[in-house]
């Protein structure tokens, strides 16, 4: 197939605005960060509810709330990391609570997520094989197994780089990636399978040649939670 010069360089500058975008939201501080994922929050909340109403018309005000656990919880939670590591940070080096705000985990999620899609799909491309599932026909076992584990070695490899990383042990960063990966992967395949119940090809358009909200963040929101426990309980009160 002849590469669409056209569609390509839409993807190509929407891909740098959106990666652009993000890092200025995660790295700027607070607010930044609080205002970008509001935004992410209702886009999500908007595309699924108009997915919703394309796969369960009769039951969607019901079915409507399973919004607050889809989308509400995993951002709340994800925001919830980086308050969390200002206790832990607080605790080790008696910094005062007030002045800290780290998007050290959030970063570690989101990441993990980005690195785990472009291995796989660089690994599926050259030595896929295997179709993972019917719900995405394109995923290989190959690809979704080699963008797990050279998540997780980038992961590890960048945790022992960054200061702030390496007061946490390498275990625990290893961890984080492998449960981002494994979870993001699940939450790719949710988001595909309302998709095709709801027959259509993206959740939204507000990204020119990447789709919408969900499309972008589906990993994110199913990955959060599993992180955010691992966190809880092995990390920021073990």
């Amino acid at each position: 197939m002849a590469l669409d010069k056209q569609t390509f360089k839409t993807r190509t500058l929407t891909a740098i605005v959106f990666a652009a975008v993000m890092l200025i939201g995660l790295f700027a501080g607070f607010w930044p960060f609080m205002l970008l994922f509001s935004i992410v929050m209702m886009g999500c909340i908007v595309e699924f509810m108009r997915i919703l109403r394309r796969i369960a018309p009769r039951q969607f005000v019901p079915l409507s709330f399973l919004s607050l656990l889809y989308i509400v919880l995993p951002i709340l939670l994800l925001a919830d990391m980086a308050v969390q590591f200002q206790v832990f940070s607080s605790r080790q080096q008696g910094v005062s609570y007030a002045t800290l705000f780290s998007p050290l985990f959030p970063c570690a999620v989101i990441f993990s997520i980005w690195i785990n899609d472009t291995m796989a799909y660089i690994v599926g491309s050259m030595i896929g094989k295997t179709p993972f599932t019917k719900i995405s026909p394109k995923k290989t076992w190959e690809g979704t197994g080699g963008g797990a584990l050279l998540c997780v070695v980038v992961i590890a490899a960048l945790s022992r780089l960054i200061p702030a990383a390496r007061e946490i042990s390498l275990q625990h960063w290893i961890a984080v990636a492998a449960l981002a990966a494994v979870f993001g992967t699940l939450g790719d395949l949710l988001e595909s399978k309302l998709k095709r119940m709801a027959g259509v090809k993206d959740s939204g358009r507000i990204m020119p040649g990447h789709g919408g909200f969900l499309d972008r963040f589906d990993s994110l929101l199913i990955a959060t939670p599993f992180v955010w426990l691992y966190l809880k309980f092995f990390v920021i009160y073990a």
